[in-house]
């Protein structure tokens, strides 16, 4: 009877404990394979981070809006963190960091076979590079006017035209492009590959509203439960869930 006692004191507090977990509005944009609340886990950066925040005794609620939304959503207390986020100083000034979670790796694609090569920018002069219009890949590489560049709607345009030979080039994320090249682009998947040299590469944080009483105390706490998911497995199983692969390490560590 002691013992029957006993584990219903310690299901009821867990229960308790559970039902009184801090509720955290996280925001992101639609922005597969990492944020989607079409995709499991609304995405693979989405279930990293509401594994971890659940691990670290949160309750976390996802929210997808546009990004500029998500940004101002945090400024104004509507939000209290951005799932996904590149550091800026800007950004730090309303929010805290935590140390990335993974990186995000901006590649080039050619066709393949092609003896198109990229190993300083000046190389890039040399080809014409498929862009999606309104992105940023590299504030110098956007700002390069000398570079020919073609603006397209989206990576799916772009590398579709880099198949049929009308550029020479084009990038996205790595993440991004193979997520996109093993579902509607699986047609044209082998006509393409990796150029291994980097454009750039940027660690992928939280950022938690520095109005939040216990700002600090979450990205401490985030980043403990996220290096505790690396150590016994769960980060890595996260990815192949999401059929992609897990990185060896991460960059770009904020404060």
């Amino acid at each position: 009877m002691r013992r029957r006692c006993g584990f219903a004191l310690f299901a009821l507090l867990l229960a308790t404990a559970s039902a009184y977990a801090e509720a955290l509005r996280m925001a992101a944009d639609v922005w597969p394979p990492f944020t989607d609340a079409r995709l499991p886990g609304n995405g693979l950066a989405a279930e990293l981070v509401s594994t971890a925040l659940k691990r670290a005794g949160h309750r976390p609620e996802y929210v997808e809006v546009p990004w500029a939304r998500a940004l101002r959503g945090v400024q104004v207390g509507d939000y209290d963190l951005i799932v996904n986020a590149w550091y800026s100083d800007e950004r730090a000034r309303f929010g805290r960091f935590s140390q990335p979670y993974l990186t995000n790796r901006i590649l080039f694609l050619k066709r393949k076979g092609s003896d198109v090569d990229f190993r300083t920018p000046a190389d890039l002069k040399r080809y014409s590079i498929a862009v999606v219009r309104g992105y940023s890949y590299l504030p110098s590489f956007d700002a390069d006017t000398s570079l020919n560049k073609v603006a397209v709607k989206g990576f799916q345009m772009a590398a579709r035209m880099l198949a049929a030979g009308r550029v020479q080039l084009t990038l996205e994320d790595d993440l991004v492009a193979r997520y996109y090249l093993g579902r509607e682009l699986a047609g044209i998947r082998g006509q393409l590959e990796f150029l291994p040299r980097p454009l750039s590469e940027n660690g992928l944080h939280i950022l938690v509203r520095r109005s939040h009483p216990r700002h600090q105390q979450l990205v401490d706490e985030f980043n403990r439960a996220m290096q505790a998911m690396r150590d016994d497995g769960t980060y890595q199983a996260i990815f192949a869930r999401h059929g992609l692969p897990a990185p060896e390490r991460t960059c770009c560590a904020s404060e």
